[in-house]
């Protein structure tokens, strides 16, 4: 495991679960949000962020995170593992709120510019996105996954499989 990605809804666990993976492994972390958005909630062109993504994707070693679905078959293209976390879709929103609250006001780490979270018409858009995701998405992830030969698929449908999964690394060391 040298190159891998981490998918699924947004507030599914991504970024937890990919600082964790790559403290454990010693690899680089690649968070798409950082790629794609700038201060103020404005993100960067399709140009832009596609050039940023393939210098990062030609690199040798990587876990890139992130749920830009237009960009996922090239991605997997070049991954040689995708953990999918696929998650019930209220399990997420709960997490969305969760981190609305504790980040009201402030900018994450895993962001790209300065992005303050706020409880606005944006955020109750967000929330929405997250709770039609598995219906408007999960059939279209499951077949650009199965597409792809030789890449090792890791699929977690819960934070106790995620944990468990995390755990059962260490006992492999």
């Amino acid at each position: 495991m040298e190159r891998i990605l981490i998918i699924g809804c947004n507030a599914s666990g991504k970024t937890t679960m990919a600082k964790q993976l790559a403290q454990k492994l010693n690899l680089p972390l690649i968070h798409l949000d950082k790629l794609y958005w700038r201060d103020n909630w404005t993100h960067a062109t399709n140009e832009e962020f596609d050039e940023l993504l393939e210098k990062e994707l030609k690199k040798s070693e990587w876990i890139i995170e992130g749920n830009i679905k237009r960009t996922l078959s090239t991605r997997l293209k070049y991954c040689d593992t995708v953990i999918y976390l696929d998650f019930p879709a209220w399990i997420c929103v709960l997490s969305a709120v969760k981190r609305l609250i504790c980040s009201h006001n402030k900018s994450r780490q895993d962001m790209g510019g300065v992005c303050i979270e706020k409880f606005n018409v944006n955020a109750f858009k967000f929330i929405h996105s997250i709770w039609s995701f598995n219906t408007k998405n999960r059939r279209d992830y499951y077949e650009m996954i199965n597409k792809q030969n030789n890449v090792k698929v890791i699929i977690l449908k819960s934070r106790k499989q995620v944990n468990k999964y995390l755990e059962n690394m260490n006992e492999e060391k």
